[in-house]
């Protein structure tokens, strides 16, 4: 457990931003050192790099990997670190950080423009402090600063001595830094514990919240309904009850049992939107038995099938071969995971690992240095906007042995992350805290911790301050329907962007399994998809540019067979409003019509184009036959034969809604394409 000055824990609840809201500049490279200490691993841990930037521990007087120390504790009388600054001023205030021994700094050497040294600090002797942060007011501040150079007696006070952090800066008034906190933080968040139908006297970790809510999946250790030995780890699971959302309303928990669950130490870390998509650790042998790594399981009719691998290349820990977390982004598409390689800075580093077209997995790639840290990244969560990261570090500020952060994902490289932030005093704890799980609601979010637990670690629940929560998702859902018996059919259905060939979430849809499921993120336009072997696809939009909270959307999907005398309808993919220019996109779904055409080379087509009443009615029927001139010209482009389509245009003389309404009128504004001969 982490031990706190009385000093440390007012000065860290009192400050937020303060160190960022006040003019200070932290050194940004390493210009010379007398020596470094040597980690547990070939990565940053107590190399001079680790004192720049803004401190990692700020108020905590204990050791840290991130960072600076001697190579020796209780070693040389003259260690020092140089480092310089990215835009010279005229230093008022000089900062240093002293992570543990506070008070071994005896010198401060400054360097201008031209390389001429300044002495602004000499120490009157070894005084041990109470305050971590050296606060040194120059008397010569006429010169700019490029550099400075810290000089410690390594051997004055006993043990190892750190630097976290150097700064200058142009404020008088005595700089302060704090944990780095999401705007508007409430000062108390009440942490809600599950209750007895969760928890048990055991150890409930890693929770798992579907997308939409309802079913709580968790690992359980020290249970006797566990498989095999209580003290080994089972998946269980708890639902909610309908119509209520309290904590009460979680029913008695249920052990997933077999093959989830066999003598080993099972535990889940990931679901798919549709919840029928289970991410396990460990990879499950043919003999019963477990080995490091990922599987993944699919509920059928008749239950959770056999776990099976995913395989990653280079998925490895260098020291505890069994420590692993993982989260798998909605898509499917991404893992996340938290390894220690040899590429790793410290303890474990956050890697994406992306799915190669042949559904292969690639070889895990960092998420880089504004993630991770030289001291330990774990337990991460991705939510369903797959954008917001949710993870525990022990390297960024905090206020205990690990504490949980959020970042955002600034582009789609997976590398440029918003600076993480810290989600304050209560969520996070002086112990480890993590598991973070939230589902597509955004609602609520879903945690293990200790404190104020029934047993071992419990699992609670919070309400989400709008600082912390996702972007707003919708849940997309409903059947793929044979366009004329309206009996369900096994399809893909796909969403992509509207304009562009983007594909943002595929899924196979299955009569047996009720319903298709997709997560799309809100303030986008999207379209829908099925497709099926032997059937024209369709597709249609579904606008979300409008919508700001979360949304549940049922959207069932049409398909037609190919056959003489089918009639497929497109409304408003193929063509931008009032006009008869193709739109971003429909190319793809005139792609597929040529595609059909080429596999049926006998088929003939009429193409009717279709508008509303609304406006002079000669107006709607040109337009309407200059659409489905542009569909022929873009078909016989392709290669097809022009007396295999013939076309009519029928303005608005045939109505299949009344125009009484924009929603009935969208209807009336269609292009139909009939099998004539097949």
């Amino acid at each position: 457990m982490r031990v706190w000055s009385v000093l440390s824990i007012l000065l860290i609840v009192g400050v937020s931003l303060r160190g960022r809201s006040q003019s200070i500049q932290w050194a940004s490279r390493v210009v010379g050192v007398s020596s470094e200490k040597t980690g547990g691993t070939s990565g940053e841990q107590y190399k001079a790099s680790q004192a720049l930037g803004y401190p990692s521990k700020v108020l905590a007087l204990d050791e840290s990997p991130c960072a600076w120390a001697p190579r020796e504790a209780d070693g040389s009388a003259d260690e020092w670190i140089q480092v310089g600054f990215a835009k010279p001023i005229q230093a008022q205030q000089i900062v240093v950080s002293e992570n543990v021994n506070p008070g071994s700094v005896i010198r401060i050497l400054a360097y201008d423009e031209k390389n001429t040294e300044h002495l602004v600090y000499q120490a009157p002797g070894i005084q041990e402090r109470t305050d971590p942060l050296l606060r040194v007011f120059p008397k010569e501040t006429s010169f700019l600063c490029h550099q400075l150079k810290v000089i410690i007696n390594g051997a004055a006070l006993k043990g190892i001595n750190q630097i976290d952090a150097i700064g200058i800066s142009t404020d008088t008034k005595p700089v302060s830094v704090g944990i780095k906190l999401s705007k508007e933080t409430p000062k108390d968040i009440q942490k809600e514990n599950l209750g007895k139908t969760v928890n048990s006297p055991g150890q409930e970790v890693t929770p798992v919240i579907s997308p939409d809510g309802r079913t709580l999946y968790f690992t359980r250790n020290y249970h006797k309904g566990n498989t095999g030995a209580a003290d080994h780890q089972d998946v269980w699971y708890s639902t909610l009850q309908t119509g209520t959302g309290a904590a009460s309303g979680w029913s008695e928990a249920i052990n997933i049992g077999s093959p989830i669950n066999n003598t080993g130490d099972n535990a889940i870390n990931s679901i798919s939107p549709d919840g029928r998509t289970m991410y396990l650790l460990n990879v499950y042998r043919p003999d019963g038995g477990l080995s490091f790594g990922i599987s993944k399981s699919v509920r059928t009719k008749t239950g959770w099938s056999q776990p099976v691998e995913c395989r990653i290349p280079n998925n490895y820990n260098l020291h505890d071969k069994n420590q692993m977390e993982f989260c798998v982004s909605p898509d499917g598409r991404s893992i996340i995971l938290a390894l220690q390689r040899k590429d790793t800075q410290g303890n474990r580093d956050l890697y994406l690992s992306r799915q190669k077209a042949d559904n292969t997995w690639a070889e895990p790639v960092s998420l880089g240095n504004v993630i991770n840290t030289a001291d330990a990244e774990s337990s991460p969560f991705l939510a369903a906007d797959s954008r917001t990261l949710y993870f525990t570090s022990a390297g960024h500020p905090g206020y205990g042995n690990g504490d949980i952060f959020v970042s955002r994902r600034l582009d789609e490289s997976w590398t440029n992350w918003s600076e993480p932030e810290n989600l304050g005093p209560s969520i996070n704890t002086p112990e480890w805290d993590g598991y973070f799980t939230i589902p597509a609601s955004g609602d609520y979010a879903y945690l293990s911790s200790r404190a104020g637990s029934v047993g071992e670690d419990d699992i609670f629940r919070l309400k989400l301050f709008p600082a912390i929560k996702p972007d707003p998702v919708a849940i997309v859902s409903g059947q793929v329907l044979d366009a004329t018996t309206k009996k369900p059919v096994a399809a893909a259905v796909i969403a992509g962007l509207f304009g562009e060939q983007t594909e943002i979430a595929k899924v196979d849809y299955s009569p047996e399994m009720g319903e298709y499921k997709l997560i799309l993120p809100a303030r986008k336009v999207y379209t829908l998809s099925a497709q099926k072997e032997g059937y024209f696809p369709t597709t249609e939009t579904l606008d979300l540019s409008n919508d700001k909270r979360f949304r549940e959307i049922r959207r069932n999907l049409y398909v037609a067979k190919v056959d003489s005398g089918q009639k497929i309808v497109m409304r408003e993919i193929l063509f931008m409003q009032s006009q008869s220019t193709l739109s971003p996109g429909a190319n793809n779904e005139l792609d597929r019509i040529v595609g059909i055409m080429e596999a049926h080379p006998a088929m003939e087509l009429l193409v009717e184009g279709h508008t509303d009443n609304q406006g002079d009615w000669e107006l709607n029927l040109k337009l309407s036959g200059d659409r489905v001139r542009v569909v022929k010209e873009y078909l016989t482009g392709k290669g097809i034969a022009p007396t295999r389509i013939l076309t009519k245009a029928l303005g608005p003389s045939k109505p299949i809604a009344s125009n009484g309404t924009e929603e009935k009128r969208k209807q009336n504004r269609r292009v139909e394409f009939t099998i004539l001969k097949l």
